[in-house]
C-alpha cells in the first residue's frame, strides 16, 4: 500500500468527524481556547485506539477554521464555542480530509517504498520538516498546525527536532503530539505541554461503534470484539478486518486443552499464519496470547475473574495450573518474541510451535 493509499483510507482519522467518550478532554481544550491562554504544544496521551488522532484532527478543524472566522467570536457570534464539531462539507474539513490545507502538517509513519512495508518509526526526513514548517507565515493568517503521530514512534533525530520546535515555538503555532506510552517521552518535552489524558472507552461505547461500522456483525460476536478491544475502538476494528474473532475462538479451543497440547491444531495454525502472509497477522497472534495471558495473571495475583463464559472457564483453569511468576514470565516471553519474529520476518509456524510448548510447559 502507498503511502497516498494510507493517507486516503476512508476511516483514516482527518476524515473521521466525531468522537465518542472523550468529552473530558474536549472540554479541556474548549476551557484553555475561550480563556485566551492556549498552550502552543499539546500532549494528548492514551492506549492506542482511543481516539488520540481523531481528537488530534478534531482541533486541527477547530483551530484552522478560526482564521476566517468573523471579529465576533469563532463562528460571528459573541458567544465562546462549546464544541468542537466542525462540519464535514465545510470546507477547512473538506481540504483537511483531502490532506490539501496549507496549515495544516501531519507527521506520521509511512510506507518504505524499498520493502513495502510501514516503516517501525517516523523517518528522520519527515521529522526535519517541521521547523521549516513553523518557519514560513501562516497561509490564511491564523495558527499553523502540526500533529505528530505518535511521538513514541519517532526515532532520535525526529524527537531533537521537534524538541527545538517545543521549546522555541514561533507565534501562532499549534502542535497536537500524541503518545501511546507517554513515559517514553523526553521530559523536557512533557514539560513543555498541556497534557490531555484519553482514557479507555466502556464496553458499551466500544459495541455501539463497532455495530455502526460493521452492521453485519452479529452482536454476539460484536460483543465479543469489544471485550478484547479493552476500551479502544481503533483496536476492535482491527481486530474485526483481521479476522479476530475467529482466531480468537482457536486460541479458546487451544488452551483449554493445556496441559495436553493439540498438535495437530497447533501445526495447522501455524501452517495458516505461514500461507497468509499478510502483516499484522503474527502481532494480531501475539496480542490475542497476551489478552489471555493477562486475565490469567489478574485472576491469580487480584482474583479477578471473567465474566461467566468460555473465556473464563479458560481462565480459572489456566490460573490453577501454574505459578505467577511462570504466568507473568511467559507473557514477557510470549512479547518479546513475537515482537522479534516480526521485525526479522522468522518463519511464523516455527514461532507458533514454541509459543504453544511454552505454554504447556507452563500450564503442566
Amino acid at each position: 500500500m502507498s503511502v497516498e493509499s494510507l493517507s486516503a483510507a476512508p476511516d483514516h482519522p482527518r476524515r473521521t468527524f466525531s468522537l465518542l467518550g472523550q468529552g473530558e478532554a474536549e472540554r479541556s481544550f474548549l476551557s484553555a481556547w475561550n480563556g485566551g491562554r492556549l498552550p502552543h504544544a499539546w500532549l494528548i496521551e492514551g492506549p492506542r485506539g482511543v481516539g488520540k488522532a481523531t481528537l488530534a484532527y478534531r482541533i486541527a478543524r477547530f483551530a484552522l477554521k478560526s482564521a476566517g472566522a468573523g471579529s465576533g467570536g469563532l463562528f460571528g457570534d459573541d458567544l465562546p464555542p462549546v464544541s468542537l464539531d466542525i462540519a464535514a462539507d465545510d470546507p477547512v474539513s473538506q481540504r483537511i480530509a483531502a490532506s490539501g490545507h496549507a496549515d495544516l502538517l501531519s507527521v506520521e509513519r509511512t510506507v518504505n517504498e524499498k520493502t513495502g512495508k510501514m516503516r517501525r518509526d517516523i523517518s528522520a526526513e519527515d521529522a526535519r520538516g517541521l521547523p521549516g514548517f513553523f518557519s514560513m507565515t501562516s497561509a490564511e493568517g491564523g495558527y499553523r498546525v502540526a500533529i505528530v503521530d505518535a511521538l513514541d514512534e519517532a526515532n532520535v533525530e525526529g524527537v531533537n527536532a521537534l524538541l527545538k520546535i517545543v521549546e522555541e515555538p514561533p507565534a501562532r503555532a499549534l502542535i497536537l503530539l500524541l503518545a501511546h506510552k507517554p513515559g517514553r517521552v523526553l521530559p523536557t518535552i512533557r514539560s513543555r505541554c498541556r497534557r490531555l489524558m484519553l482514557r479507555p472507552l466502556p464496553d458499551e461505547d466500544v459495541l455501539t461503534l463497532l455495530q455502526a461500522r460493521h452492521p453485519d456483525l452479529s452482536r454476539a460476536d460484536a460483543a465479543a470484539v469489544a471485550a478484547l478491544a479493552e476500551g479502544s475502538p481503533g483496536r476492535a476494528f482491527r481486530l474485526v478486518a483481521a479476522g479476530g474473532v475467529d482466531l480468537h475462538r482457536q486460541l479458546a479451543g487451544l488452551l483449554g486443552r493445556l496441559p495436553q497440547l493439540d498438535l495437530t491444531a497447533v501445526h495447522a495454525l501455524g501452517d495458516k499464519l505461514n500461507r497468509g502472509g499478510e502483516e499484522g497477522q503474527l502481532p494480531l497472534l501475539g496480542e490475542l496470547l497476551s489478552w489471555w495471558l493477562t486475565r490469567i495473571v489478574r485472576r491469580i495475583a487480584t482474583g479477578e475473574a471473567l465474566a461467566p463464559g468460555e473465556e473464563a472457564g479458560v481462565v480459572e483453569k489456566l490460573a490453577q495450573r501454574g505459578s505467577l511468576d511462570r504466568w507473568v514470565q511467559l507473557w514477557e516471553k510470549t512479547g518479546r518474541l513475537v515482537e522479534r519474529a516480526d521485525a526479522l520476518n522468522l518463519e511464523r509456524k516455527q514461532v507458533v510451535l514454541t509459543l504453544f510448548g511454552d505454554f504447556a510447559r507452563t500450564a503442566a
